[in-house]
């Protein structure tokens, strides 16, 4: 398992913004209708990554529990579907129903916007405030698979209840850790 750290956005970047197909229900999804009215995390993910398939019940609850506090939650997954084909959209949509998928799951087939946010990794993690400016980017929490460490979306949850609050986090943010993303090879 390769194992890829997330490339740590400067916080304070504006949240580029980006138009793409929902597999879920087939319809354009963007940036400016999608985002929560108190913040919004983006998380880059992908359907059989070992470091995702491992945190998806922890996405799906808090994701759940935060909806409700004004937080919106969109995925995205930017992998080559050539050479990793069960991460194409028609197997999208069925794992995120598989998985009770709370949120859009995005496919970014030209790979752009995994490039405008500089995803690294899967999952990887950004959180914006209402004003869509980087607050949090980075891990879940420490827990990985195979390490014992138990799965509590710790980091996560303490960046949205930060913004929530209107405090500054002054916890380290840590790199997520996860496979790389697929990208296409450029000819």
């Amino acid at each position: 398992m390769a194992q890829t750290p997330s490339n740590m956005l400067p916080l304070g970047t504006k949240a580029p913004n980006f138009s793409l197909p929902n597999t879920l229900d087939n319809t354009i999804v963007n940036l400016q209708t999608a985002k929560g009215t108190k913040g919004t995390v983006i998380m880059f993910i992908c359907n059989h990554c070992p470091f995702v398939i491992h945190v998806n019940t922890m996405l799906v609850e808090i994701a759940k529990t935060y909806t409700k506090k004004g937080i919106g939650f969109i995925a995205i997954s930017s992998n080559d579907v050539e050479k990793h084909p069960q991460d194409g959209p028609e197997f999208m949509k069925t794992h995120a129903k598989a998985v009770g998928y709370p949120f859009p799951y995005l496919y970014d087939e030209s790979q752009e916007v995994a490039k405008a946010y500089d995803a690294a990794c899967t999952p990887d993690l950004y959180v914006f405030n209402a004003q869509l400016k980087l607050v949090y980017r980075g891990q879940l929490d420490n827990s990985r698979p195979g390490n014992g460490i138990p799965l509590t979306g710790s980091d996560l949850k303490h960046a949205l209840d930060c913004l929530l609050k209107n405090q500054e986090n002054t916890e380290s943010q840590k790199p997520s850790i996860g496979c790389n993303i697929k990208w296409k090879q450029i000819l």
